[in-house]
């Protein structure tokens, strides 16, 4: 919802977005190392225009 990353990833892979946010959200709290990922994604994923 931030930055678009999760639903680029959905829709790369050709599911819900739903699921994908979900799974970033626990791998955040388990894990704590999607946020640096997610920065990088989000520089790396154009743009939908």
């Amino acid at each position: 919802m931030i930055a678009g990353v999760c639903a680029g990833i959905a829709e790369r892979f050709g599911v819900s977005v739903t699921p994908v946010r979900v799974l970033t959200v626990l791998f955040t709290v388990f894990f704590g190392v999607t946020i640096p990922i997610y920065m990088v994604l989000w520089i790396l994923i154009p743009c939908e225009e």
